[in-house]
């Protein structure tokens, strides 16, 4: 089994996964736009360039989203939960919370912690909470 996490963005969702791809060294490796639907499936012409499915893929992990289908399902923002990265290097984990707080908010400065050799939190320039996590060396 493995979860992945599926974001939905307000429109943004593609410049979101190439921002992702550039982070994490990362492969756009589906788009698929409210356009390329089939005629069954009939979308608003305003939602036509936005993406249906974008999926990054980052080695053997995955993340996946969609830009909201307004006003069907309207946009809201993400609110009590975070996509957590664990890390096994402290400057790996230095570079990527460097890469996402860039045009974001940082909630906590990454640093050493007493459960983590690196931990920060912030929201990303696109809204989504992360939490970057590097633990101690056993």
């Amino acid at each position: 089994m493995q979860f992945v996490a599926y974001l939905t963005y307000d429109g943004n969702a593609e410049a979101a996964f190439d921002f992702y791809a550039r982070c994490f060294d990362g492969k756009v490796t589906m788009r698929a736009r409210y356009s390329d639907a089939p005629p069954e499936m009939p979308s608003p012409p305003e939602l036509r360039d936005k993406m249906m499915h974008v999926r990054l893929e980052v080695g053997d992990q995955v993340l996946m989203a969609s830009d909201a289908m307004a006003p069907q399902c309207p946009y809201e923002p993400i609110k009590g939960c975070s996509v957590s990265i664990q890390l096994d290097s402290p400057a790996e984990a230095e570079r990527i919370f460097g890469a996402l707080a860039e045009g974001g908010t940082v909630q906590m400065p990454i640093g050493e912690t007493f459960w983590a050799a690196r931990f920060g939190a912030l929201v990303d320039r696109y809204g989504v909470p992360w939490m970057i996590n590097c633990p101690h060396p056993q």
